[in-house]
């Protein structure tokens, strides 16, 4: 077994409490949205206003608190209806605050409650963040909720105000919408805008690397319920699944491996293909963005109009710009606009066999809804995903255990300590912790931080303005719309906004700030040492589990271009779905490492396994093996084509090799491809291979010796006088000779 080198993956504490402190004072302009923070302030300030005129302080202060959190809840980054979440937000709360004081009288049986509710909300991160952050808002605020009633009577009536408080908000959002279908827009936007840049950067970098989140999150909009589904704009249909497709078109018209040489004619005719398709997707995106007709750049559309395309590219190139310029055409009639006269197409360029192909791909993508399931249907699906992750190695079962021993010993501590309002320690826990280190971590300092500013804020405004019941209402009102303004940006002031948000209301009810200053400044402070200390015993790290990552990657990867190749060898068989599937797959498994290596470098942990430099060559050269697999799929045969035989058995050998090869990076050697490299070579001694294919077998074959050249850290054999010449050459070296270079440098570039 090689040996690795210990390294450290992470900062150190002092660098991260600066992250911390600058990016939670940093207010990013952009990301405001004044419009929703003010109709959340005023659904606040309304049920406010209602409660307090009928029914008092302390009823007034439980129906903040249900349309607070019913508020908060419409923030979250969701692509299901806003008021739906309002609603489950307010009624869970309400739920939770009358089991709460029905046993908040027996210190242990209100334990074993939120032991049972705290496990439950933090299971539920199973499920999704949305879900994960309204269940741990809700466990946070019934610790405070379930001291305002004085009988069970009472209690049923604030729990009744918590559910009309989500109504109120809801209501708001029904009747008050903003931007209704803005964040679906803004990310089909997105996906075109990042193809645009993409294709401009192609112009000067054949190899230009491109991250595939902006259409993952694409299509994680395109998910809609049946609801949805009848007033969907009509700008939202079908796009989506043009801009997959005219992703490996664009790369493989600019590749030199398997399109133009790298300089010349072609290549400037290529070159201005690229720029005008760049124009002409940022024209679509805007038009979606906006809701507006397309207007194209004239001189783009004359671009792929003009029938000098046909007589400089042939072959595939040729192949690729007809595709491009019928997708493209596709495109802006979705986006909203024009007519095909005015339209995009390649001119003499195209024929009815590749545009048929075009369209039938498009057709294939644009079919169907991806249908979301309802608010009904969203409850035994969250189920099964907390049950699947009810395991003892899961991050998410680790971070509910933590979760639960924190609150439930945060509670006990502030029930015996002298200080009164014991429920502080272990709010500020639960609304920090996370399941993994890195938002933990900064979470607690944040709201440590943001403690101490709001408190002493709202602690100035009470001694000095000495407000009455409603002025202290209306302060928590403009401090509770300060805090939505600003909920998307630094946390330390949106944990200064809660805060001060709390005081006042409280204040509201008739309490000193006295009786919840001081104790809610140590309390605090004891609920941060407690997560913190709870993630240091009982860790769930991401650094360990790094190669398992990437061994997770490398099977995605393998399974993906062994379906790519296997369609060479079948042309006439289904329409390429278990493509589809794989690279879907494959792309989770490389958001998955990417953001798994995003918290390792915050975790101040040492691990033997995989240094930072190998990680970052192995991540290079496994976008290499995507890189061509989208190559070669943007080159897939027609049903009519002649099948290709060998591919067969190279699809075979590169599914078997990559799935030994994840096995070897998990139990730490260097991953060998024989087989890949057998059933080249017996292509090569058998029937004539097809250009592209096998082409882009070599390209695999080289780019999976580089992910083990990458795994290589052995150091090299020495002499017997102890010079530091190696006796021969590295088994590296030897597979270097053996592997044909590609005429393409590398690029870090993945599906």
């Amino acid at each position: 077994m090689p040996h690795m080198p210990r390294i450290i993956a992470g900062v150190t504490w002092w660098r991260s409490l600066k992250q911390t402190a600058r990016s939670g004072l940093a207010v990013e302009r952009g990301r405001l949205e004044p419009l929703v923070a003010l109709r959340a302030a005023v659904g606040l300030a309304v049920v406010i206003g209602v409660s307090l005129s009928l029914f008092g302080p302390a009823v007034a202060a439980s129906s903040a608190f249900g349309a607070f959190q019913a508020a908060i809840a419409t923030f979250q980054r969701s692509w299901r209806p806003r008021p739906e979440l309002a609603i489950a937000s307010g009624t869970s709360l309400a739920l939770s605050t009358f089991l709460g004081y029905l046993t908040g009288s027996h210190l242990l049986l209100f334990l074993a409650l939120l032991a049972l509710w705290t496990f439950l909300a933090g299971l539920s991160w199973a499920a999704g963040p949305t879900i994960g952050l309204i269940a741990t808002s809700n466990v946070a605020i019934m610790l405070v909720t379930i001291t305002l009633p004085t009988s069970v009577a009472a209690a049923a009536g604030h729990a009744a105000m918590m559910v009309a408080g989500g109504a109120i908000q809801a209501a708001l959002v029904i009747v008050f919408p903003v931007r209704r279908w803005g964040a679906h827009r803004d990310a089909l936007a997105d996906a075109l805008a990042a193809e645009a840049d993409y294709a401009r950067r192609l112009r000067h970098d054949p190899v230009a690397p491109f991250d595939a989140a902006p259409l993952m999150t694409a299509r994680a909009a395109a998910h809609i319920t049946p609801r949805q589904a009848r007033t969907r704009p009509a700008q939202l249909h079908g796009a989506r699944g043009l801009a997959e497709r005219i992703r490996p078109v664009l790369a493989s018209l600019a590749d030199p491996a398997l399109g133009v040489p790298a300089e010349g004619p072609e290549r400037d005719r290529v070159r201005e293909l690229l720029d005008a398709a760049g124009a002409i997707l940022d024209a679509a995106a805007r038009a979606i963005r906006h809701g507006r007709p397309v207007d194209l750049p004239p001189a783009a559309v004359s671009t792929f109009r003009t029938p000098d395309t046909g007589a400089i590219l042939t072959g595939p190139p040729h192949r690729a710009a007809r595709r491009l310029g019928t997708l493209l055409r596709d495109v802006v009639e979705v986006a909203g606009g024009t007519s095909n006269a005015a339209s995009p197409a390649a001119g003499e360029a195209s024929d009815a066999s590749d545009a048929g192909t075009a369209q039938a791909d498009a057709a294939a993508t644009t079919s169907g809804n991806l249908v979301r399931p309802g608010l009904t249907a969203l409850v035994p699906a969250a189920a099964k995903a907390m049950r699947a992750e009810l395991r003892v190695r899961s991050a998410v079962t680790r971070h509910a255990v933590r979760v639960t021993t924190v609150a439930t010993a945060g509670y006990a501590v502030g029930h015996y300590l002298p200080l009164g309002h014991g429920y502080w320690a272990p709010m500020a826990s639960v609304m920090v912790m996370r399941p993994d280190f890195s938002q933990t971590y900064a979470r607690a300092v944040a709201r440590f931080g943001g403690t101490l500013v709001g408190v002493a804020l709202a602690t100035a405004v009470v001694r000095l303005a000495q407000p009455d019941t409603y002025l202290s209402g209306a302060l928590a009102v403009a401090s509770a719309g300060l805090m939505y303004l600003l909920m998307r940006t630094g946390q330390i002031a949106v944990q200064a906004c809660v805060a001060a948000y709390v005081v006042f209301l409280l204040g509201m009810g008739g309490e000193q700030w006295t009786q919840t200053v001081p104790e809610r400044v140590v309390l605090t402070l004891v609920g941060g040492i407690l997560a913190m200390t709870a993630y240091a015993l009982y860790p769930a790290w991401e650094t360990p589990r790094l190669r398992t990552r990437l061994a997770d990657w490398l099977t995605a990867y393998g399974r993906y271009a062994a379906a790519v190749v296997g369609h060479y060898a079948d042309p006439a068989g289904k329409n390429c779905p278990d493509v589809r599937e794989a690279l879907l797959t494959a792309r989770d498994t490389r958001a998955a490492w990417q953001e798994a290596v995003e918290r390792a470098e915050h975790e101040p942990v040492r691990h033997r396994g995989l240094s930072r430099a190998a990680a970052a060559d192995a991540e290079h050269a496994l976008a290499q093996v995507g890189r061509v697999a989208m190559l070669l799929e943007a080159h897939l045969p027609d049903r009519g084509t002649p099948p290709v035989p060998a591919a067969a058995r190279l699809a075979d050998a590169l599914r078997t090799a990559t799935e030994q090869g994840a096995k070897a990076v998990r139990d730490r050697r260097v991953p060998r491809w024989d087989p890949v490299r057998e059933a080249l070579d017996a292509w090569e001694s058998g029937e004539a291979p097809d250009r592209v294919v096998r082409r882009g077998g070599t390209l695999l074959l080289k780019s999976l010796d580089d992910l083990s050249d990458a795994l290589d850290t052995s150091p090299p054999p020495m002499l017997v006088d102890g010079s530091e010449s190696n006796v021969r050459k590295s088994e590296s070296d030897v597979r270097k000779q053996e592997t044909p270079t590609p005429e393409t440098p590398n690029g870090p570039q993945g599906p």
